[in-house]
């Protein structure tokens, strides 16, 4: 049984999937997830469609949902009994999941540890309480669960076999009608609706100051599947004002590929940018209650995972008031024309790649998966991963 509940878990949640049918064609999977889940031949027992959102205000609207599939699956755990279960991120939803999964007696695998290194750290006490091993994805996460005693497997970055394009970039462009010969910058707002509806009006305003600055530039916005058209209307607005603009869905590794610099929503896409090695300009913005919440309990100095991963500012971040136009401007057009920083940010950008381990994290959980399901009784730590 699986539970992921956003784009970035149900792309690793297919992963993990087909990786497992690698080695036993024959398992049975099921859950609640996306439609990369469904589409690795798992049996969606609901989707996340109107149950992931960003913030702690956001969330509000969206809670009946939420404990309605809670009790859904619970019930499906406990009249299918499956021989593990593995939750994917998503904590404020699987974490309550734990305790009813853990009282039937099926053994837990948390894939893609909660930020609690970086707030709320007291989740930890639930994860030790009940789950029988972490698989964690940044290097520095299994130093903080084998100090509090939690099982913990560092597996990798599943996105590192993933980035790759499918098509060479001259002709991925040509595909998407822009010119190979001019500069190019990707837009990823995010791929929650409530983010999206945040972000895109600021990275839309700073547009025509870019190419004001930039002769030639050119856009790429990248659109998370089933979206709403009403949230990228302005993107629109700007192709018909004749700016070299393309949009495209599904095929981030092709945008940033193609890109020379990205301007990207503060979460999984600036791994992805990270593993192309692309300049970035990390955004954020969230309503102002729940920023001033948030900002409490914020204990770490960065909030873009290649900075987190490199100690230090690699790439610049403009979050909540810092994250308007004239600023997303100046840094995107910095990054272009500035090569001597460009070239910085691409070394350091590789540093940070080889931070992240090597190919084959998602056959590595699987491995870690089928051990647990097979001898649920073992609860010691794993094996480094190799």
């Amino acid at each position: 049984m699986v539970s992921c509940g956003e784009a970035s878990g149900d792309l690793y949640a297919e992963g993990l999937v087909e990786a497992l049918r690698s080695i036993e064609p024959g398992i049975e999977v099921f859950g609640f997830g996306g439609p990369r889940l469904g589409a690795a031949g798992a049996e969606l027992v609901g989707t996340y469609e109107g149950v992931s959102v960003t913030g702690l205000v956001e969330v509000a609207a969206v809670l009946r949902r939420a404990w309605d599939m809670l009790r859904r699956l619970r019930d499906t755990a406990a009249t299918r009994r499956p021989d593990v279960f593995v939750a994917i991120d998503f904590p404020d939803f699987n974490l309550r999941l734990l305790p009813a999964i853990h009282a039937l007696g099926i053994p837990i695998v948390y894939y893609v540890s909660p930020q609690l290194w970086a707030w709320r750290p007291g989740r930890i006490e639930t994860l030790k309480r009940f789950v029988t091993r972490m698989a964690v994805i940044f290097p520095f996460e299994r130093d903080v669960y084998e100090r509090a005693g939690v099982p913990v497997e560092f597996v990798g970055h599943p996105l590192i076999e993933r980035a790759v394009p499918t098509t060479p970039r001259a002709a991925w462009l040509a595909g998407a009608g822009l010119s190979p010969d001019q500069p190019v910058v990707a837009l990823l707002p995010g791929s929650r609706p409530n983010e999206v509806r945040r972000i895109l009006p600021v990275l839309c305003a700073a547009i025509p100051m870019i190419a004001a600055s930039v002769p030639g530039v050119q856009f790429v916005v990248a659109r998370a599947p089933h979206l709403d058209d009403d949230l990228f209307s302005r993107v629109e607005e700007l192709r018909r004002a004749a700016i070299p603009m393309a949009m495209v869905e599904g095929a981030a590794d092709d945008v940033l590929a193609a890109a020379d610099v990205v301007v990207t929503a503060s979460g999984t896409a600036t791994v992805q940018t990270a593993l192309h090695g692309r300049p970035m300009v990390i955004v954020y913005g969230l309503s102002a209650l729940t920023y001033a919440i948030g900002r409490q309990f914020v204990r770490v100095p960065a909030y873009g995972m290649p900075n987190l991963i490199a100690g230090r500012q690699i790439v610049p971040e403009l979050i909540q008031q810092n994250f308007t136009p004239e600023n997303v401007a100046r840094e995107t057009v910095s990054l272009l024309t500035d090569s001597v920083r460009a070239d910085r940010v691409r070394t350091d950008l590789a540093d940070v790649r080889r931070a992240l381990g090597e190919p084959g994290a998602s056959m590595r959980v699987a491995r870690s998966v089928l051990d647990v399901a097979r001898r649920p009784e073992r609860r010691g730590r794993p094996s480094e991963a190799r």
